[in-house]
């Protein structure tokens, strides 16, 4: 499993996810209203929509919130402008980094961007610097102790995945974004507990990093990921197992 990927699983695991919930919400309304404006309100016909709102369901949102964030991208219900902007970036150690921000108020959330990155050894890059390091691609990954290859193969290649890996104790479940959705379905139908799951952007060739500058790198992640305005933020580090657990568990 890639570097970020274990570590967004050893954050839910923690709990980190859950003790933000609210947050959280906030992030994924976002996310289904700009997916409605974009494709449209349904999601048979729309694939990106019909992603957000399985993820929106897997962090237990209220039917009404969906339907309502639905609404403000379809408008339907008025005050919806926001715009989405992709920040490209380099963190310590030159590790590229790809940010997914919806705003409304552009100059503001760049400054509030490029702060955090500057105090953190980072800085941003030019429009396409690090973007060619990732591809998007759907990420589930479930415990291997618990189910068996065979099982978990058949299940998720039969609804669409096109690979999965093992990692250690997990399988990593890897899909093409529009089947995504489809193959989480697939799972939670025959009772597979997930550990994570998420659309991510994945990298291609990776930095490989010590435990004084993991911990650099993923203390600037959290604090990418807790601006209000930021929905994503993905890396290509590579951080070792053992240093990667010692640093989760702090």
């Amino acid at each position: 499993m890639s570097g970020h990927s274990k570590w967004h699983s050893i954050r839910h695991k923690k709990g980190a996810v859950d003790a933000k919930r609210g947050k959280l919400f906030t992030k994924i309304i976002r996310e289904i209203t700009v997916a409605a404006r974009e494709g449209g309100g349904d999601p048979d016909a729309n694939s990106r929509l019909r992603t957000v709102i399985a993820k929106a369901k897997e962090a237990n949102m209220p039917k009404d919130n969906i339907t309502k964030a639905i609404k403000k991208g379809t408008g339907e219900i008025a005050g919806f402008n926001l715009e989405e902007v992709i920040y490209e970036a380099y963190g310590p150690s030159g590790v590229a980094i790809m940010i997914d921000a919806m705003t409304d108020n552009r100059n503001r959330t760049t400054a509030e961007i490029r702060s955090i990155l500057t105090k953190n050894g980072g800085n941003l890059g030019e429009s396409g610097c690090v973007a060619w390091i990732f591809e998007m691609r759907g990420v589930i990954a479930v415990s291997s102790e618990k189910y068996d290859e065979n099982t978990v193969m058949e299940l998720a290649l039969e609804a669409g995945a096109s690979d999965i890996n093992n990692e250690n104790d997990t399988w990593e479940i890897i899909t093409e974004p529009e089947d995504y959705a489809d193959v989480r379905h697939a799972l939670d139908e025959k009772g597979i507990e997930i550990i994570m799951s998420e659309v991510m952007r994945i990298p291609k060739t990776t930095v490989k990093l010590d435990e004084k500058n993991a911990s650099k790198v993923l203390s600037l992640m959290e604090k990418l990921e807790d601006i209000e305005d930021v929905q994503n933020v993905a890396a290509n580090f590579d951080i070792p197992d053992e240093i990667l657990q010692v640093i989760g568990n702090e």
